[in-house]
């Protein structure tokens, strides 16, 4: 199993990532997440990675941090969600976020994530509740916990632009920083947010 690669980025395009490791290109799926964090073309760069094999592909799959390959070996341990549904979860939320909607059983927060259903949704809490607390240290949202609908709101908004959700969120924190109000408004944090952005 390849569990860690270090090396030089040969490329980097959305989701796909190919690490140089002594002369061999390694073609490795990333989370949006992880693929902000990757440098430059011919810049250095460590990823925790996870070898799927399957009997129509292999594909190998990169992780900035040991905790996002956790929560993704968790996520694919569920039935009816793959690779590559995992990673449009990891993308689409940060950890701390998905570990909060498991713990409190928020249907609907799980719901709104890539290829989520309702009945996947109730699987996931289920039988990650326990496992997910004990990967994901409960350092809470990178937003205030009680993120009200105007900052959810505008963190989609972001997102729908192409913004990674940890980037939108990043944004999103500034622009409140700078005009406390602005929270109950999503028109005024997007406005905000993308001035933050520029």
């Amino acid at each position: 199993m390849i569990a860690q690669l270090t090396g030089t980025v040969a490329h980097k395009q959305g989701m796909e990532v190919v690490i140089d490791c002594h002369g061999v290109g390694y073609a490795v799926s990333v989370p949006l997440s992880t693929a902000d964090t990757v440098p430059a073309i011919g810049e250095r760069v460590t990823l925790f990675t996870t070898f799927v094999v399957r009997e129509d592909a292999m594909q190998l799959f990169g992780f900035a941090s040991t905790s996002e390959r956790e929560a993704f070996a968790l996520l694919t341990s569920i039935q009816g969600i793959g690779p590559r549904t995992a990673l449009g979860i990891l993308s689409a939320t940060s950890l701390a976020d998905l570990r909060k909607a498991v713990a409190t059983s928020n249907v609907l927060a799980l719901t709104r994530l890539p290829g989520i259903g309702k009945k996947t949704a109730e699987r996931l809490i289920i039988e990650l509740r326990e496992k997910i607390i004990s990967v994901v240290p409960d350092s809470g949202s990178t937003l205030v916990a009680s993120a009200t609908p105007a900052i959810d709101d505008a963190i989609s908004a972001l997102q729908a632009l192409g913004y990674a959700r940890a980037a939108a969120e990043k944004a999103v924190k500034a622009a409140i920083a700078l005009e406390p109000s602005a929270s109950e408004s999503s028109e005024k944090l997007i406005r905000l947010a993308l001035r933050q952005t520029t």
